[in-house]
């Protein structure tokens, strides 16, 4: 298992790379449909086959409660349960439990926390999140980190990355002394932390580097600092990031984070806003955002988005579709989701060509501007 460098564009610091792993190869950079609860919501795993989807995510906290461990191992694990024969990158929970904030408790341990589903008590720690982790027998697994909320002072950011890092250390540790439970190795990224403070960023790196991991995520954007704040990070951490090893931004985002953030050389990106979206009537196509109930399509025949070719959600028309949500029926999303997670496919497919080809620069500021043409992305 690797990850190949295969070029960086002259204009920019985008990069295409391979990620070789258990369950086969994914190409970078890529968009991980979020699958949280062991299913990317109202598809199937051919359906996610077909819209181009190399691998997908899962979430460490929802799995552990739901369907639980021994369910998980005695499927033989994520894989076959939810029959889906390619890459399983699962979070580590980590900020789905401090997300909860009144029902957990912290300790220099782990942390303490209470069941969103039956209000049940359960301990996350290093160790134990690597255990789960076997258990679900994902590609790539997550450290435990703590996510600061934003806004944070310095002060208390300082200690929580050291938090993190001691647990990233722990989890390190853990991961290297065991082995998978179903016969093939998997992979551990770290998550640097650090807010919106250069200089906590930067040390974060540089502690989760001298512990060495197979890959590293920038963690902790995309919660509440602005688009410009955000893009200021990026500039700052990824430098700082090893240059043969796959870089991952967590939670990440609109089309224009993606190819922003691509420029600046991120190679992985998940973020539940297709599929959330899409049940929502909000449709991405290649030529800007579609509300599918606004009365304008009630008419309308054209497919949902020719610009994607031979889909199968290109059978339908928009009118169809408006039907669908209209009358409340669930093929609408169905057929929404599709269409988003085909989107963001081709979206990645498409900057990959582009980089390989030279153009990707001109391309995506292009892209940027005309699908968003009155704002600042």
């Amino acid at each position: 298992m690797s990850f190949q460098l295969l070029k960086t564009d002259t204009e920019t610091n985008a990069r295409l790379g391979v990620l070789t792993t258990a369950h086969g190869e994914v190409t970078t950079p890529i968009f991980m449909p979020v699958g949280t609860q062991g299913t990317v919501k109202t598809l199937t795993p051919q359906n996610l086959h077909n819209a181009g989807a190399e691998i997908i995510l899962g979430n460490t906290y929802h799995l552990y409660l739901r369907p639980s461990r021994e369910v998980l191992e005695n499927a033989g694990g994520l894989h076959p349960f939810m029959q889906w024969d390619k890459p399983i990158l699962t979070d580590s929970g980590g900020f789905q439990v401090f997300s909860l904030k009144e029902l957990t408790k912290m300790y220099s341990y782990g942390v303490e926390f209470r069941s969103h589903i039956d209000g049940s008590k359960h301990l996350f720690t290093p160790e134990s999140v690597v255990d789960i982790q076997r258990s679900i027998g994902s590609d790539i697994m997550m450290v435990l980190d703590e996510c600061p909320p934003n806004p944070s002072s310095y002060e208390y950011v300082k200690k929580s990355i050291a938090l993190t890092t001691s647990w990233a250390k722990i989890s390190r540790e853990h991961f290297l002394s065991t082995t998978g439970y179903y016969g093939f190795e998997q992979l551990q990224f770290g998550i640097g932390q650090g807010s919106i403070y250069p200089s906590l960023r930067k040390e974060s790196i540089k502690q989760l580097c001298e512990i060495g991991f197979d890959g590293y995520a920038i963690g902790g954007l995309a919660v509440g600092e602005t688009t410009a704040e955000m893009y200021d990070i990026l500039n700052v951490v990824v430098p700082e990031y090893p240059q043969d090893k796959p870089r991952y931004l967590m939670g990440v985002g609109t089309p224009a984070n993606i190819l922003r953030a691509i420029q600046k050389g991120v190679d992985m990106f998940d973020c539940v806003m297709p599929t959330r979206n899409a049940r929502n009537g909000t449709l991405f196509t290649t030529t800007g955002k579609v509300n599918i109930r606004n009365v304008k399509y009630r008419l309308n025949l054209d497919p949902i988005d020719p610009g994607l070719g031979n889909t199968y959600a290109n059978n339908f028309s928009l009118s169809y579709l408006r039907h669908l949500f209209i009358s409340g029926e669930t093929l609408a999303l169905h057929l929404a989701t599709l269409q988003n997670i085909s989107f963001y496919m081709w979206l990645v497919r498409t900057a990959k060509e582009k980089i390989r080809n030279g153009t990707f620069r001109q391309w995506s500021n292009n892209f940027i501007e005309t699908y968003y043409p009155e704002k600042n992305v």
